[in-house]
């Protein structure tokens, strides 16, 4: 399945390159850094392991990286965790996807949007 902008969709597999095609530059993809990775597989790992979270994707676009996850693998992502440069000035860099394309929360700060579907992380006042 295939974009109207020419990208593959981020929940179809990408494969290997074509013979002959010049290869992608690693630069012009957009990626999660070490950090964002951390605090991702972080939430990612409690999730799993209260029973609620079975599976993950990850996908390295031109214009956005996208971290999906399942309830289980044969299943559409319940949550997609989308890095997307170009709303930096705007919306926020991050955002939270339901699996109806809802957008959950919306922000530049990582942390701020996981808080949209952790839990765990609650504001206790004294």
């Amino acid at each position: 399945m295939t974009l109207g902008s020419g990208e593959t969709d981020p929940s179809q597999s990408l494969g290997g390159e074509r013979l002959g095609a010049p290869p992608s530059p690693a630069a012009a993809r957009v990626t999660f850094d070490r950090r964002e990775l951390n605090r991702i597989f972080g939430l990612y790992g409690r999730k799993v392991a209260e029973g609620e979270w079975r599976d993950y994707a990850i996908d390295f676009l031109k214009d956005r990286a996208v971290f999906s996850v399942f309830r289980r693998a044969s299943e559409v992502p319940i949550y997609r965790i989308e890095k997307n440069p170009r709303l930096a000035r705007r919306q926020g860099v991050y955002s939270v996807i339901s699996a109806t394309g809802l957008i959950v929360r919306r922000g530049h700060e990582l942390d701020r949007v996981l808080r949209a579907i952790d839990g765990s992380l609650s504001l206790v006042a004294n």
